[in-house]
C-alpha cells in the first residue's frame, strides 16, 4: 500500500443517497468553526446534475474558486461518463488532479466527496476505488442505517481492501428518524467492527434541516474526528 495523502480525505460510501453530503458538510462545518476557512479545501471532483456544488456554496464561504470546488460539471443527473457523453464530452481527470494537488499544497485539510459509491464509475475505465488508489487518498466509508447495513459495510470493506485503500473507518448515517433500538438492530456497531475489522467512528443522526450549521457542527463533534483530521 502506498503512503496515503496526509491532509486529504475521500468521503465515500456504499451507494448514492447514503449520506455522503451530510457527513461532508458536517465535518466541513466543524473544521471551519474551529480552524477557519483558509485552512480547508473542499471538492466534488465530478458532478452530474444539480447537487453538492450548490450545497457547498450555499452553506460555506470557502474562499476557493468554483473550478477547484467542482472541476467537472455536467447537466444530466446520470453516471458521469454517461452525463458527459450526452454533451459530447469526456471526463478529464487531469484537470481534477491539478486542482486537487493545488488544494493539498495550500490547505491544511482537504475533504473530497465521492460520487455514488466506492464502485461507482468516474470515467469509462475508472471507479471511485480506482481514483482513491491512484491518488493515494485515505477514505471513510458512509453506511446508511437500514436493513442490509451490515452486508453493505462488509462488501465495501472488501472492495476497499481489494484496492489496498487506507480506510480510516466507517461512519453510520441515519437517513430517516430512527429509534435507538432500530439503529442497534439494523447496524450493530460491535458486529460491524468484528466483521470488517474497522472502527465505527460514530453515527450521524437524522437531520431534518440539512443546512443548520450549528446542528451540523454538533453532529460532527460526536464523531471520532481524531481519526479523520490531519495529525
Amino acid at each position: 500500500m502506498s503512503t496515503p495523502v496526509k491532509n486529504g480525505l475521500l468521503i465515500t460510501g456504499s451507494d448514492t443517497d447514503v449520506g455522503k453530503t451530510i457527513v461532508t458538510t458536517a465535518i466541513a462545518a466543524y473544521w471551519l468553526k474551529h480552524f477557519g476557512a483558509n485552512s480547508l479545501g473542499l471538492m466534488k471532483p465530478v458532478q452530474s446534475g444539480i447537487g453538492d456544488f450548490e450545497t457547498y456554496t450555499r452553506l460555506f464561504d470557502l474562499q476557493q474558486s468554483a473550478e477547484s470546488l467542482t472541476p467537472q460539471r455536467f447537466a444530466a443527473p446520470l453516471a458521469p461518463p454517461l452525463a458527459a457523453a450526452q454533451e459530447g464530452k469526456s471526463i478529464d481527470l487531469t484537470v481534477v488532479w491539478q486542482h486537487l494537488s493545488q488544494l493539498l499544497a495550500e490547505r491544511q485539510f482537504v475533504l473530497v466527496e465521492a460520487l455514488g459509491g466506492l464502485g461507482s464509475p468516474v470515467t469509462d475505465e475508472w471507479t471511485i476505488a480506482d481514483l482513491a488508489a491512484a491518488w493515494h487518498l485515505p477514505i471513510v466509508l458512509v453506511i446508511p442505517v437500514k436493513l442490509g447495513a451490515i452486508a453493505q459495510a462488509v462488501a465495501n470493506t472488501a472492495l476497499a481492501r481489494q484496492y489496498q485503500l487506507s480506510v480510516r473507518g466507517i461512519i453510520l448515517n441515519c437517513t430517516a428518524p430512527l429509534t435507538k433500538a432500530e439503529q442497534q438492530n439494523w447496524a450493530p456497531i460491535d458486529l460491524i467492527e468484528r466483521l470488517t475489522q474497522l472502527p465505527v467512528l460514530g453515527t450521524m443522526p437524522y437531520l431534518a434541516q440539512t443546512d443548520d450549521i450549528p446542528a451540523l457542527v454538533q453532529a460532527a463533534s460526536d464523531l471520532k474526528l481524531e481519526a479523520l483530521f490531519p495529525g
